[in-house]
């Protein structure tokens, strides 16, 4: 596994994220402050947290993401809301973005496309019954270079449970390469991406019960 460091300034959202941290923090502090007084109960209070925790990942993420991407592309915002559109209409999706291995020798290709990104161009190949929406999309630099590409899959298991084939796609090309891998699970429209071996919610949904 590689590991490739985010060059990212101090921005208005680490400003954020640290003033988060910060909250977090002085919540469990109370929490724990309270822990000695028996007629307490702090279930509620472990809840709360627990879903700051995850809302501040989430932010965290896409802050990354962004530092990943934008020495690579110009094309950052137009990844993200197709992402967010194909999320919300629950299309599976599985997104490549080469940074500086090139992957022409480790992922089996698909249809050439050479155009330039839009997210009206990249949700279409994504719907569902299109030609080439079980495949990966290959972006190089602002150009959607080819789709229907195969990745090399992983056997890694996340959170002590199986993963789905696009995810499992994207921790495999990720952890052979330096490559951001955007994906969305078509069963409950959840966005991620993976790099360094690693996988990262870029947004919560709300499960169905």
């Amino acid at each position: 596994m590689m590991t490739h460091q985010a060059d990212c300034d101090s921005s208005s959202m680490r400003q954020r994220l640290k003033a988060d941290l910060h909250r977090v923090a002085d919540r469990m502090n109370m929490t724990l402050s309270r822990f000695d007084n028996d007629s307490v109960c702090l279930l509620g209070q472990f809840a709360e947290i627990r879903a700051e925790i995850k809302q501040i990942e989430v932010l965290a993420s896409s802050f990354y993401l962004d530092c990943y991407l934008s020495p690579f592309t110009e094309k950052f915002a137009e990844l993200t809301s197709s992402v967010q559109h194909l999320s919300d209409r629950r299309y599976g999706a599985l997104i490549v973005i080469e940074r500086e291995i090139p992957l022409e020798s480790i992922i089996h290709s698909g249809v050439a496309v050479d155009a330039r990104v839009t997210h009206a161009l990249l949700e279409s190949l994504f719907i569902p019954g299109a030609p080439l929406h079980d495949g990966a999309v290959l972006i190089r630099g602002n150009q959607i270079v080819s789709a229907g590409n195969v990745l090399p899959l992983s056997q890694a298991e996340v959170h002590e449970r199986k993963i789905g084939t696009r995810h499992r796609a994207a921790l495999g090309l990720s952890e052979l390469t330096d490559a951001v891998v955007l994906v969305v699970s078509e069963e409950t429209g959840q966005a991620s991406f993976a790099v360094d071996g690693d996988l990262h919610p870029i947004n919560v949904v709300e499960t169905l019960p």
